[in-house]
């Protein structure tokens, strides 16, 4: 089951996020959307989470700041109202991982955590995803129809603001994340230097299962 598509935002529409505070220098954001399956596949400590279990062929990991620190750590609360949270749960389903991304980051974003998750429902529901990211069967793709499939998709988007991470398991490469960077304000940006594609010029795409 595909839970990408579809939000019903109601009452969290988000025109963004809002402007940084004064002290709060925040230059960028990189989202982290992980493919499921291939995670699952991979990583055997991970198959009895509830994104494995039922079936998710995309979750968000996180919405980080471009500069983590240990100062972007936070013990403010987390709890999000009941519809929020169960927006929210479509496409990052296990609520301690949410838990725990949120005290690790709430400390350098300008927003609290009910802010903090409405944006990256926003941003998940403006990105459009190529539907050869969630199909059923396992198959072999050339990294630059991915790449060329989000730029088409997404014209905003830019090659610079898109990165993909791949992991190998006996000589075959899984694509494992796609990372996509914003400004402050919300609008796609270029990656900082540091982050780097390492996926061959071809990968597998593991299917859902």
């Amino acid at each position: 089951m595909n839970y990408w598509t579809g939000f019903s935002l109601l009452l969290l529409t988000w025109a963004g996020l809002p402007q940084v505070k004064a002290g709060t220098p925040v230059t960028g954001y990189m989202m982290q959307i992980q493919m499921t399956p291939a995670m699952c596949h991979l990583n055997m400590s991970q198959s009895k989470k509830r994104k494995c279990l039922e079936g998710y062929s995309l979750n968000i990991v996180g919405l980080y700041p471009e500069h983590m620190s240990e100062r972007c750590r936070t013990t403010s609360s987390a709890i999000l109202p009941p519809l929020q949270a169960k927006v929210v749960a479509r496409v990052m389903p296990d609520e301690p991982a949410r838990l725990q991304l949120w005290h690790s980051v709430g400390g350098c974003v300008p927003m609290n955590a009910s802010q903090y998750f409405r944006a990256i429902i926003n941003y998940a529901d403006r990105l459009k995803v190529p539907t050869d990211i969630s199909r059923a069967d396992t198959y072999q793709v050339s990294a630059s129809h991915i790449q060329r499939e989000f730029l088409r998709l997404n014209p905003q988007l830019n090659s610079k603001a898109l990165h993909f991470h791949c992991q190998s398991q006996r000589n075959i490469s899984y694509l494992t994340e796609v990372r996509v960077c914003y400004n402050a304000k919300g609008q796609y940006k270029a990656c900082p230097q540091a982050l780097q594609s390492n996926c061959p010029t071809r990968y597998y795409i593991k299917g859902a299962y």
